[in-house]
């Protein structure tokens, strides 16, 4: 069965958000009170249905938020009234998971206590993220797994050529899980045989402590 999902607001993360919902096979629903913005993501062919409006009014969202919607996503972080409203009607609509951007930690405390499932804060992701690949090049992506764990994936170092993950042996010298071994070809192996030797262009995916991936770079 198809997901439902509504996306308030389509700037650039709303806009990234709504596409990969839709690419994964889900039903996406949007609102922006900007006309331009909806044509050019309906021109794109990136979600089911598009409605111009002010999200802020409650008696117009209360009109179109008619059907079910799994999970709604409020990306209009940037107006912090506009956001503490709309999930304000949303929680009132009945809508048990909403998602809100936030450009600041005081916006997304607020909106956690008035009921956002989840405050997520993109340009600090996004911040973090390029400062963590300066300081590792040889970290292709990454995402954090848990408070203390990340899962990443990275550059095979010259040193491992031609050696096989048993020689390796990174889970008993640095704590360090090997999840899969990605090839050239971008065939994805998730059970890598332990004594098949690594090529120069394979790339491993690993789950391993922040402070411990720096010492196989």
């Amino acid at each position: 069965m198809k997901k439902n999902f509504l996306v308030i607001g389509l700037g650039e993360f709303g806009k990234s958000v709504a596409k990969t919902l839709y690419k994964n096979k889900a039903t996406v629903m949007a609102i922006d009170s900007n006309e331009e913005l909806i044509k050019q993501a309906l021109n794109e062919g990136i979600l089911d249905e598009a409605v111009i409006l002010d999200a802020t009014d409650e008696i117009a969202l209360k009109n179109v938020v008619k059907d079910d919607f799994d999970m709604a996503f409020v990306s209009v972080g940037d107006n912090i009234q506009a956001s503490i409203l709309i999930t304000l009607h949303l929680k009132e609509l009945g809508i048990d998971h909403i998602i809100c951007k936030a450009v600041n930690h005081t916006q997304g405390k607020v909106l956690e206590k008035i009921g956002a499932t989840q405050v997520v804060f993109p340009e600090e992701s996004m911040g973090e993220k390029i400062a963590y690949s300066m300081l590792h090049p040889t970290i292709i992506e990454y995402f954090k797994f848990s408070e203390d764990y990340f899962i990443s994936e990275i550059k095979i170092p010259k040193s491992y050529v031609n050696k096989s993950l048993m020689e390796l042996n990174l889970r008993h010298k640095y704590e360090i899980n090997i999840l899969a071994v990605k090839h050239s070809d971008g065939k994805m192996n998730v059970t890598p045989d332990p004594n098949v030797r690594l090529s120069q262009d394979d790339l491993l995916i690993v789950l391993a402590r922040e402070n411990t991936i720096g010492k196989i770079m």
